[in-house]
């Protein structure tokens, strides 16, 4: 096992009715101006951003709004928000909504916490925050696991470049998980989540090392959980049961849990960021599915126990010792028959791309042939361009 240091300090409230605490624990933070910062039109139809409104000014809290995020949230928003809450004197940024406003969120309070630097620099690597605002979370859809984790991804759409960046600054103060505020995501939506939910964990679970049984054991569970609540939820909207089980599982699969003790690199996150920064009307748990079953064929053979235990543990596939590669793809079978079963696609071709866009895909993927990711196998130019060939 690794060494490592897990750290969580976002406090969560979870369960009916707790976005009414909203006022009083921004107050308790000390917050005097906020930042109101959200997506589409979701939240106003289901009056949702009226009440949020509502318990700021019962606690006398000034706010301004800023809306407009899209699925993949991008610079020039961020820039927007960034000049317009030093303007205004904003201490505190409110998310609500899901992954993508809250990256948003969380990139906006960096850079008007550090506007002598350019906040692009921050995804590029070049520069790390010294301080950040203040910031909550008023979760509305169970996915990215934003709301726990201390990574945030934003697009550039002038470069095609899609990044993240990881560091303490990114961590909310408190986030809000009502799963009542879920009911309303859309099944295609939904099943999106679920995919997104368990890949934040199995991206883990097949990074490198070894000895890590009990970490092995948390992850496997929160995978099989993702799983179940993710296809109850899209065939039961209503189901709080399993709208409850899902949001906490988002929260626990990117906090940083579930892998304790190994390495961290995952790689066919890479490998779909480069697809829904060129292709933004990508949804990313859409293009995650896509590719997954096509990236494990490719490298199971560099790890096959760790495989092994996958499909026995996490899809309970009896195991074949003396044909190991049997047990295997039959669990990356019945992995790709759930993603069909719950709506999503298992082909980049589903997702309008073309075999021609593969070697700028992979060119991209690799930085100009500059990076290989590292893992089991590691993988090069050749290697990505041949996932996303099994893949199409």
């Amino acid at each position: 096992m690794d060494n490592f240091i897990y750290e969580t300090p976002t406090k969560v409230y979870f369960g009916k009715g707790e976005e009414e605490r909203t006022g009083k624990l921004i107050k308790e933070a000390g917050a005097t101006k906020v930042l109101l910062h959200y997506g589409g039109q979701s939240a106003k139809k289901s009056g949702l951003l009226d009440r949020i409104k509502g318990y700021l000014e019962a606690e006398n809290i000034d706010y301004i709004e800023l809306g407009g995020v899209v699925a993949n949230p991008e610079l020039k928003l961020v820039r927007e928000g960034i000049a317009l809450g030093i303007k205004e004197g904003v201490d505190f940024v409110l998310a609500v909504g899901g992954g993508s406003v809250l990256d948003s969120a969380k990139d906006i309070a960096n850079g008007i916490a550090n506007p002598d630097i350019d906040v692009w620099d921050f995804s590029l690597g070049k520069a790390v925050p010294a301080k950040t605002l203040k910031k909550g979370a008023v979760l509305t859809i169970s996915a990215a696991g934003s709301e726990m984790s201390n990574s945030c991804v934003i697009t550039n759409p002038d470069t095609k470049v899609k990044k993240g960046y990881s560091c303490t600054c990114n961590r909310m103060d408190f986030a809000i998980e009502n799963p009542e505020l879920t009911y309303s995501v859309s099944a295609y939506q939904t099943a999106c989540g679920a995919v997104d939910i368990a890949m934040h964990t199995i991206e883990r679970y097949f990074c490198k090392g070894e000895d890590t049984y009990l970490t092995d054991s948390i992850a496997e569970a929160i995978i099989r959980s993702a799983i179940k609540s993710g296809k109850d939820a899209v065939e039961h909207p209503d189901d709080y049961v399993a709208r409850a089980n899902m949001m906490w599982a988002s929260s626990l699969a990117h906090n940083g849990l579930t892998q304790c003790g190994r390495s961290f690199l995952m790689a066919v996150h890479q490998l779909e960021h480069v697809i829904s920064a060129h292709f933004p009307e990508v949804a990313h748990g859409a293009g995650l599915a896509a590719l997954w079953c096509s990236w494990a064929r490719y490298v199971y053979d560099a790890n096959i126990p760790r495989f092994l235990q996958y499909a026995h543990n996490v899809w309970n596939v009896d195991i074949d010792f003396e044909h190991p590669e049997i047990t295997i793809n039959k669990a990356i079978d019945i992995q790709e028959e759930y993603y069909r079963s719950i709506g999503m696609p298992v082909s980049l071709t589903e997702l309008g791309i073309k075999e021609a866009d593969l070697e700028k895909l992979a060119n991209g993927c690799s930085q100009n042939k500059t990076r290989v990711l590292d893992g089991y196998k590691k993988l090069g130019f050749e290697d990505m361009l041949n996932i996303y060939k099994m893949a199409l």
